[in-house]
């Protein structure tokens, strides 16, 4: 990929640089706790029993000792925290990292909220390691204040905005993705209320329905539009021959590759916006809460962000656009589905056979680690996650932490609700994924070396 404007560093870009080491330094403290509440669990899991809310000895109490000071829940929960936490701002450092090198003007109130919320940790549960993530975080937010003339509003992203919106193509778009959503949702509407009488039982579950398959429609909609609007951003440029001439300007890497990202991004939130009022059509009929609708506004988000990330990530390591689509939607097939369908099976065949009543192969160590790998991989696919996390809220009424009962031992475990760690996960791909496109953006091909 041919480098965009090299040029030697600035004052500013001299700060900037020092203010992207900075945050690196909270990905890696992030990472060091997360893994340390991994390690928590895995002690707790290899203990006979686990008790809810009981405490446990060696490291994982020392652990929550050491790490939540003021926490009055079990070790069993509270390394679950600490894990979270890690993993909370190892998404947030890089996310802040992403906005920072592409001087985005958004990314200047980030440190100061990953401050906020670990100062919010500290208060209510002793996050004591939230001491050293403020600290870094309001070292970055202060460096950054110093150089603020460098931020902007990315001027790539205005001017594909402005480009895409100008003609009637966007809106023809908007119109009949609308006009299909409601045709889905009348179709939805008159299969459930034909023959059914008037109740409130009856009205939930219409409204169920109409809220799923809206919903589903979007997810469908984002796996298959979102790659294909980024994967040819930059390699399209290189085949029209446009590219040569943002050499000649003092656009950098990382400003273009967000533009064109933010650009394709920002169409696409208009879309799921535009949906909105037909999700609440399933008020009318109750059945779906507002915390559902919020948790599916989430994932949705969240899908979109790291599906573009895909496909900006080989428009920048390819040559060819079709080539960029191919290897993004191969990517985001073998993620999200084959590996998730076939690594679910093996795990449930497995967790029938050793985990059954009398099963001379029970282990809590064992279970637990089955257990937690199945709720990775149900995270790690955006239509399992929305459907878990929904059965999970109605259930169980849980939007955080709920425990799991190991058939192994009868005692219980702390798992997270699906769209939790599903958001964190995605955070984190989507900011290594753009991280890698640009320092692809920046490698110059070897005829120009």
């Amino acid at each position: 990929m041919t480098a965009l404007a090299i040029e030697p560093l600035s004052p500013q870009e001299f700060a900037l640089d020092r203010v992207a080491k900075v945050l690196r330094l909270g990905v890696i403290a992030g990472i060091i706790v997360a893994v340390m509440g991994f390690i928590g669990a895995v002690v707790i899991s290899a203990q006979t029993s686990a008790i809810p809310g009981g405490q446990a000895s060696g490291l994982a109490g020392l652990l929550r000792s050491a790490l939540l000071l003021s926490y009055a829940g079990g070790d069993d929960a509270a390394v679950s925290i600490i894990m979270l936490a890690g993993l909370a701002n190892v998404a947030a450092f890089l996310v802040t990292l992403v906005g920072m090198r592409a001087r985005e003007i958004w990314a200047l109130p980030l440190p100061w909220l990953v401050a906020l919320g670990n100062l919010l940790l500290m208060l209510l549960v002793g996050f004591t390691p939230g001491a050293l993530f403020i600290l870094i975080a309001a070292f970055a937010g202060y460096a950054a204040a110093r150089i603020l003339r460098i931020f902007r509003i990315n001027p790539v992203a205005l001017k594909e905005l402005r480009g895409r919106m100008r003609g009637a193509r966007a809106f023809v778009v908007l119109s009949i993705y609308l006009l299909l959503m409601s045709g889905f949702a009348l179709l939805m509407y008159l299969v459930f209320s034909a023959g059914s009488g008037i109740g409130s039982s009856v009205a939930g579950e219409i409204g169920r329905s109409l809220f799923i398959t809206v919903v589903g429609i979007e997810l469908l909609l984002i796996l298959f539009i979102a790659p294909s609007l980024t994967s040819g951003a930059i390699t399209g440029e290189r085949e029209r021959q446009t590219f040569d001439l943002l050499r000649t300007t003092l656009l950098n890497a990382p400003t273009f590759v967000m533009g064109k990202l933010e650009s394709a991004l920002a169409y696409l939130l208009l879309l799921l916006l535009a949906a909105i009022p037909l999700q609440s059509l399933a008020f009318l009929f109750g059945g779906v809460s507002e915390g559902e609708i919020l948790l599916a506004f989430v994932i949705l988000v969240v899908t979109a962000l790291a599906l573009g990330a895909v496909g900006i990530y080989f428009s920048t390591a390819v040559e060819r656009t079709i080539t960029a689509n191919l290897r993004a939607y191969l990517l985001v097939l073998s993620v999200m589905f084959i590996v998730p369908v076939v690594a679910g099976v093996v795990l449930d065949v497995l967790g029938r056979i050793f985990f059954t009543a009398g099963s001379a192969f029970n282990s809590p160590l064992l279970e637990t680690t089955f257990a937690y790998a199945s709720a990775l991989l149900i995270a790690i696919n955006p239509i399992a996650t929305a459907l878990s996390t929904q059965q999970i809220l109605i259930e169980r009424e849980a939007i955080g932490f709920y425990p799991y009962t190991l058939a192994s031992s009868g005692g219980t475990i702390p798992m997270v609700s699906p769209w939790l760690l599903f958001t964190l996960i995605y955070l984190i791909f989507a900011a290594v994924l753009i991280l890698l496109a640009i320092r692809r953006a920046r490698q110059p091909e070897p005829e120009d070396e």
